[in-house]
């Protein structure tokens, strides 16, 4: 067209070519397409300010030891200050390089599980626990940290870091929690782990009254609470950190879950702390790492 268009009319070109008049006039625009970006939010007070007030905000939600927090998470806290949604967020984190990187992580009869989610209804109903390995660099060695997990409320209500863990070391850590906490009448879920199919063990529990399920062999996935508990230790303290010792191991694992329990919001029990859904259900309870502070 642009070759004839000296020799002919607009329309008669279109009509040798059988086009629409209207495709003539498009004319290319630089960048992308679109709307431009907003470069302003607006307050809940209805405030506009700029988009690098909201970013600085996001970093000071994310200047703590062991937050991890991604674009969501984010979201809801910035929504008692602003109004906005996850998509502005997620570019905003997006562009200032504030987001997560992606992570691609006996003897007798035993009960196994049946369900692989457990629909819990109220705390201490059902529990699962699990050992994970922790290097400690300055001593080039493996420990063992042992957690309890109550599944209604995600909450961590005893835990221990041993150089090993024997059959007594989990008799001795559920006679505490059963000190603080009825355990009469618990379902609590564990792997196939040597420690939990020993006889001492399941007769302490069967003795006990509290009904031990076993998850079938090379099923994670039917312990999935515990094991996301250790996904998210792995990911925001093990990773990040070279212990020189035990003790410093051990002292940052007890402000780990200190702050999982208390500060660390959760989307699969409505954004907020296993504390808070802990305190909601048993507005009375003491907890038992209170109690170990005092």
């Amino acid at each position: 067209m642009t070759q004839y268009q000296q020799s002919t009319t607009r329309k008669e070109l279109c009509r040798w070519l059988e086009l629409p008049r209207s495709v003539t006039y498009y004319k290319r625009r630089q960048g992308k397409p679109g709307a431009k970006p907003s470069q302003v939010t607006m307050t809940i007070d209805g405030v506009l300010v700029p988009n690098e007030d909201v970013t600085l905000r996001i970093r000071q939600l994310l200047d703590t030891e062991f937050n991890a927090f991604g674009y969501e998470y984010i979201t809801h806290e910035l929504k008692k200050e602003y109004i906005i949604n996850k998509k502005k967020v997620y570019r905003l984190m997006l562009a200032n390089d504030l987001l997560l990187g992606k992570m691609i992580r006996p003897a007798g009869k035993r009960d196994f599980v049946q369900f692989r989610r457990i629909e819990a209804t109220k705390p201490l109903e059902y529990l699962c626990w699990d050992i994970k390995y922790i290097w400690i660099h300055g001593e080039r060695r493996n420990y063992y940290l042992l957690c309890i997990l109550d599944v209604y409320t995600r909450k961590i209500i005893d835990w221990v870091l041993q150089s090993s863990i024997r059959q007594l070391d989990l008799i001795n850590l559920l006679r505490r929690v059963n000190s603080f906490h009825q355990l009469q009448g618990v379902v609590l879920r564990n792997d196939n782990g040597s420690q939990f199919i020993a006889h001492k063990v399941r007769n302490f529990l069967k003795n006990s009254e509290v009904r031990q399920e076993f998850t079938h062999v090379a099923t994670p996935e039917e312990n999935s609470y515990i094991e996301a508990f250790h996904s998210i230790l792995e990911r925001e303290v093990i990773e990040r950190n070279e212990f020189a010792s035990y003790y410093e191991a051990k002292e940052t694992i007890q402000r780990f879950i200190k702050h999982y329990n208390e500060r660390r919001l959760h989307r699969s029990i409505g954004f907020t702390t296993p504390q808070q859904k802990w305190e909601e259900a048993m507005p009375n309870a003491l907890t038992m790492l209170e109690e170990m502070s005092n």
